[in-house]
């Protein structure tokens, strides 16, 4: 019986590994004078900003909530959810509200600068995430896009809005909060 295992070198190349991000349509928004992408499949509308309810006790993220046709909705603001402070409502200001699977499907707003458009980016104009350098943490990236000479952060929107990791934040808070009560 002939040796079938073959060394690495005869081995097919296999394709460079593009991140998580795929090729499709993908709504762009700016954050920060940054430009920021959604899978559109994530998406379900875009609503003016406005009519927030705010909640005590909530991490410095959620700005609050919306009644959306009966339903409450938090919405996070991504530039704080990034680390980079309370984003200026403005003219253009922005929820774009996004359904998430997390403990079934759960619609999470979330408060942008300005909405962009719907851009169809394939598959060779994406690289993956860069490991440092992007000013947020590299798992809230899916890839990096090229479109006209500059680069579109796509967004893993599973991570960003985690509701398990924003949950813990809140707790965290609560507790922090509680402790500053007793001292």
């Amino acid at each position: 019986m002939a040796d079938i295992a073959a060394s690495s070198d005869q081995l097919p190349a296999l394709p460079a590994d593009k991140g998580g991000a795929k090729a499709g349509q993908y709504l762009t928004f700016v954050l920060a004078k940054e430009i920021y992408a959604l899978g559109i499949l994530n998406i379900k509308e875009i609503i003016d900003y406005g009519n927030l309810t705010q909640v005590p006790m909530m991490p410095d993220f959620v700005r609050g909530v919306i009644n959306l046709r009966g339903r409450v909705v938090p919405v996070v603001d991504l530039n704080a959810r990034f680390g980079k402070g309370k984003t200026q409502v403005a003219k253009r200001t922005g929820i774009i509200i996004v359904e998430t699977a997390a403990d079934g499907l759960q619609d999470i707003g979330i408060m942008v600068d300005a909405v962009n458009e719907v851009v169809d980016i394939a598959q060779p104009d994406i690289e993956p995430p860069p490991s440092f350098g992007t000013g947020i943490r590299p798992d809230f990236i899916n890839g990096m896009a090229k479109r006209n000479e500059r680069f579109i952060i796509l967004l893993n929107v599973g991570k960003v809005l985690s509701v398990v990791e924003m949950a813990a934040l809140s707790n965290s808070a609560e507790s922090y909060a509680g402790e500053m009560e007793l001292s």
